[in-house]
């Protein structure tokens, strides 16, 4: 089928709000990276003036000395966990910022702090307080701040929120134009059935005075035929235009029935067009659909208008096939044009975008606007293989 899609700068736009976002988002993970690592720097550099502390007391001449102090008192400022452990790690000897059950049995609590110390030593080499650099009396294991574990977790905590505040503006900003497309849409479609009442009743007026004065010639009561025919179209256009952003009236419908109006109307323009395209209908199924028929024909209408433009030899095939499975009714359109490409099946419904030189790419867009939103149903490209053609899909409920 040929594509209803002149398409906008969107996409454009899009991958331009990505790159901003990265060049955000880029900065302040570095940024925190950086801090998270001079704090473990200064973290270590602390822990290690502790281990230092207590080698220094322990090479200390004045034997006997009770060092516990340095734990205890010297170095209150450390926020992060440490466990002090034998030359072994067999023996618990002390332990700091450490969120343990105090109620627990000494050999429980022992248990768990080895757990903690293995942990430790997974991220941080513990370090060695020795004596007189022979012998080795203990050693110093720790851990990370509660302060730097939660740097870690900020810049995604970050690109969390501001991800949520972007997807939160961008529904808001699609729900508004939306709402500004539909009110254009609504509009534009009203004016026009409006515009087009006047001169349509002055046209039928001028029919039937030809009709009068033409005194039974055959052949201007042909024309004057064709005229009224032609008018009588027309009408029915406004008349669709009209319903356009108001409730339709609904009625139980032979699909079948409102398929072969359809390729009636078409087959009798098909010579004119110059088309030599054949369009026939297997209806598999025949079923009651709950439709206005007016608006429904109005969709059958633009993807037939859309299949012949597939096919710009002129020549071609274009089928009807219904089937129904459980409460749904699907009605396939199968065309034999030059079918869709990849790239642009998921633009060929937005407004505006096409690819011929003529047009305003509403077509598509109509179609589904009116089998979705007044139809309850659904419209989309079941398959479509670029130069073999394309089929469309809609389904509705059955009756």
């Amino acid at each position: 089928m040929a594509l209803n899609t002149r398409s906008p700068r969107s996409g454009k736009i899009k991958i331009a709000l990505l790159v901003t976002a990265f060049c955000i988002v880029t900065p302040i993970l570095f940024y925190t990276h950086n801090l998270v690592n001079e704090l473990q720097h200064k973290e270590r550099e602390v822990a290690r003036l502790y281990a230092r502390s207590m080698e220094y007391l322990a090479n200390s001449p004045y034997s006997g000395v009770d060092y516990s102090f340095v734990f205890n008192e010297m170095i209150l400022a450390i926020d992060f966990p440490v466990i002090e452990t034998d030359a072994h790690d067999t023996e618990i000897r002390a332990f700091r910022n450490v969120d343990i059950d105090s109620t627990l049995a000494p050999q429980n609590r022992d248990v768990i702090l080895r757990r903690m110390v293995h942990e430790m030593d997974a991220s941080n080499r513990p370090i060695i307080v020795t004596y007189q650099d022979t012998m080795v009396l203990s050693r110093v294991h720790y851990g990370e701040s509660p302060l730097i574990t939660r740097l870690r977790w900020l810049p995604y905590v970050e690109i969390i929120v501001g991800s949520l505040f972007v997807l939160v503006g961008y529904i808001g900003f699609s729900y508004i134009k939306r709402n500004e497309q539909s009110n254009i849409w609504v509009g534009m479609a009203r004016e026009t059935a409006h515009q087009l009442g006047t001169p349509l009743s002055s046209l039928m007026g001028w029919i039937e005075m030809l009709r009068l004065q033409s005194d039974g010639a055959p052949k201007v009561a042909e024309t004057v035929g064709e005229m009224e025919h032609d008018l009588k179209r027309l009408s029915k256009i406004a008349e669709r235009f009209s319903k356009i952003g108001s409730k339709p009236d609904l009625r139980n419908e032979n699909l079948t029935a409102v398929i072969e109006g359809v390729i009636s109307y078409f087959q009798k323009r098909l010579p004119q067009m110059g088309k030599r395209v054949t369009i026939t209908v297997d209806p598999s199924v025949s079923t009651t659909v709950t439709i206005n028929r007016e608006l429904f024909e109005w969709v059958l209408e633009n993807l037939v208008k859309n299949a012949l433009d597939a096919m710009e030899d002129g020549n071609g095939k274009i089928s009807f096939r219904v089937e129904r499975s459980g409460n749904s009714v699907f009605i396939d359109v199968t065309d034999t044009g030059k079918g869709i490409e990849t790239k642009y099946r998921k633009d060929i419904f937005r407004p505006g975008f096409t690819t011929k030189k003529r047009g305003w790419g509403l077509g598509l867009s109509l179609s589904k606007r009116i089998v979705e939103s007044y139809h309850r149903g659904k419209l989309f490209v079941k398959e479509s293989t670029p130069g073999h053609g394309t089929t469309f899909r809609i389904k509705l409920e059955a009756h």
